[in-house]
């Protein structure tokens, strides 16, 4: 008796005690609220839209505020080792058709029932169209729309859709200001319409000061896919040009994407006779270490969003040379931290990278500019803190204009 009475008492003092505001372990974990839920949905292609995605996740995932999950659109050239290799570190991710726009929408549905996301956000064209017809199948209660290039194929329908759409989105993301007065120009809603630059890891290039410039290759590294937007043509025609005023420096070409694209790129490279100065590498796993073995990064294209390789190249202590194309032109402050040409113009491409070849000291005042620019105004920690407050911001109910973030 004595003993089940004190048991007895124990039992009340300890029900007492947690009446007066101290839980029990389970009690905890009933009124603890779980971390709200973001899904990412990107392109499978490994673009730089689903590069920003994996970093937005990465930092998630290494915070305590939001709990994330990956989704790709599995494309033809989706590189089924790249996706294993993100399991293997831990990503949350999962596939779903791309064969179909409506089976990736079905198939995304099922994905956000199961997750029960609180946010999802649609990164790129033309995934931000079915991705959000998917959150609003699913009851998602908020959408994100992140835009990652200033030139899309946006037909009369796809505009339509998109500002359809856009009423029933809480937030719509330039990942730069140019691409910000795109989206604008388009009739997207001022106030959801905010710019977010993109941001890179700047860890992997902390000893680009321990290789001199000076003591570098002396030559050229464009990495990025192989695809229509990348203007491979004008980099290797002023690279021939300049074989004609007598200078050889060593390209090299990082990237995977279209084989069809891929397959002109050579092609034009052996009728240029090039083959013995421009190296095909593919997909390539340690650009930083690349870039900071030669003196140039370039990025020739038609059009950007922000043009995270050519952040990289300047990270990593290389003197940058981009076309004059929105997002570049953000980035690039002419004969400050780099070099701006004109879009498509052999001449001008190649007078800029004969400059840089014959002016050192030009060259390596640029890339000390460059670089302090990459680690000081496009870190990964920027980007993801901005996304973090917009998504804190529309989970609070705070959605009415996100001008001032």
């Amino acid at each position: 008796m004595g003993s089940r009475a004190a048991s007895g008492r124990a039992l009340t003092l300890a029900a007492m005690s947690n009446s007066s505001g101290a839980p029990s372990t389970s009690d905890a974990a009933v009124r603890t609220p779980r971390r709200p839920r973001v899904l990412h949905f990107v392109t499978g292609g490994f673009s730089g839209a689903t590069q920003v995605a994996l970093d937005l996740v990465r930092g998630h995932l290494a915070g305590d505020q939001f709990e994330p999950l990956l989704v790709l659109r599995r494309k033809p050239h989706t590189d089924q080792s790249r996706v294993d290799a993100l399991v293997a570190e831990g990503i949350p991710v999962e596939l779903v058709a791309g064969w179909a726009h409506i089976a990736t929408v079905m198939q995304l549905v099922k994905v956000c029932k199961r997750f029960q996301p609180d946010i999802l956000v649609a990164h790129g064209f033309s995934e931000h169209l079915w991705g959000r017809y998917a959150g609003l199948l699913a009851h998602v209660p908020h959408l994100v729309h992140v835009e990652h290039n200033s030139r899309e194929r946006y037909t009369w329908s796809r505009t339509r859709q998109m500002l359809w759409l856009a009423e029933r989105t809480d937030a719509i993301v330039g990942c730069s200001e140019g691409v910000r007065q795109a989206l604008l120009a388009r009739g997207s809603p001022l106030p959801k319409t905010i710019a977010i630059s993109n941001g890179i890891r700047t860890a992997p290039f902390a000893g680009a000061a321990e290789h001199p410039w000076r003591e570098r290759i002396p030559g050229i590294v464009m990495a990025a896919r192989f695809a229509r937007q990348k203007d491979h043509t004008t980099l290797l025609k002023a690279i021939a040009l300049l074989r004609e005023r007598g200078h050889k420096p060593p390209v090299q070409l990082a990237g995977g994407g279209k084989a069809s694209a891929q397959k002109n790129a050579r092609k034009l490279s052996e009728q240029l006779q090039l083959t013995d100065q421009v190296e095909f590498l593919g997909h390539h796993k340690d650009v930083p270490g690349l870039l900071m073995k030669h003196q140039i990064c370039m990025l020739s294209t038609h059009y950007e969003g922000m043009p995270l390789s050519l952040i990289e190249g300047m990270a990593a202590g290389c003197t940058a040379i981009g076309t004059r194309a929105p997002g570049v032109q953000e980035v690039i402050d002419h004969e400050r931290n780099g070099l701006l040409v004109e879009h498509e113009n052999v001449q001008s491409l190649a007078d800029a990278i004969e400059h840089v070849l014959t002016h050192p000291e030009d060259g390596e005042r640029l890339a000390a500019a460059g670089r302090h620019d990459a680690h000081t105004l496009y870190t990964l920690e920027r980007m993801i803190s901005r996304y973090e407050a917009l998504f804190q911001q529309i989970m609070a109910g705070q959605n009415k204009d996100f001008s001032q973030l």
